[in-house]
């Protein structure tokens, strides 16, 4: 069996079910009725204001309008934050990290040094602890990203972004779209998650690497000739 007919038996890897635990964000109903996960980013902007009225004074502080901090999370004085933003209890944002919006930071997650986030869910526990930016992406529960890695979010020739897997092709309508990571995946240091990533549920994605379309479930990828499956 080719890697393609692989791709293909594992397709369902792509869909909301098999990538996140949505125990693990408050934005879980965003998911409601929601097949693949990149429609919900166009939703998150309002979801984080509607959650947002709804939390607790005594356990977020409220600097403006549209940001909510939790009062246990450690916001280091460098750090640059515009809403609308949720940072929950727990999370810590270091030094010179940029956050630019439209981000729902969950509860223990680490934003590093000069990371930049926009338009992103970062579930529970999520890593991204030096010189990431992730954006127009959402990153299921205990996903790390290595130091460097990134989402590339936008074409070079701007036009829509497609899913690619084996010999399908969905396309998913936004031009920008960065990669959905599933729950515990590991992504090496400087590997480049190029538009239309999904990295499935406990993969790991090796160092340096250019990854483009299914990475698939409790699998490594070396690169796209060369994947393997975990033992689970």
């Amino acid at each position: 069996m080719d890697l393609s007919e692989i791709m293909h038996l594992i397709k369902d890897d792509i869909e909301v079910k098999n990538l996140f635990t949505l125990t693990k964000t408050r934005a879980d109903f965003l998911f409601d009725g929601v097949k693949y996960p990149w429609e919900a980013l166009a939703g998150i902007g309002d979801a984080i204001m509607k959650i947002g009225a709804g939390l607790s004074p005594e356990e977020f502080d409220h600097p403006s309008e549209d940001v909510w901090i939790a009062k246990d999370a450690k916001v280091y004085p460098t750090a640059w934050i515009t809403g609308p933003c949720i940072i929950d209890h727990g999370t810590e944002v270091r030094h010179c990290a940029f956050i630019r919006g439209n981000a729902l930071i969950g509860r223990d997650c680490v934003v590093g040094n000069s990371v930049e986030l926009k338009n992103v869910i970062l579930f529970d526990g999520v890593q991204t602890p030096h010189y990431n930016y992730v954006g127009d992406s959402i990153l299921g529960y205990k996903a790390h990203m290595g130091a460097g890695s990134i989402t590339s979010n936008v074409k070079s020739d701007r036009g829509n972004i497609a899913v690619k897997f084996g010999t399908e092709i969905i396309d998913t309508g936004r031009r920008k779209f960065g990669a959905m990571i599933g729950d515990q995946a590991e992504i090496g240091c400087n590997a480049v998650l190029n538009p239309g990533t999904i990295a499935g549920r406990a993969c790991t994605v090796y160092p340096v690497s250019c990854v483009r379309g299914l990475v698939p479930a409790y699998s490594i990828y070396k690169n796209k000739d060369d994947i393997v499956f975990k033992m689970k």
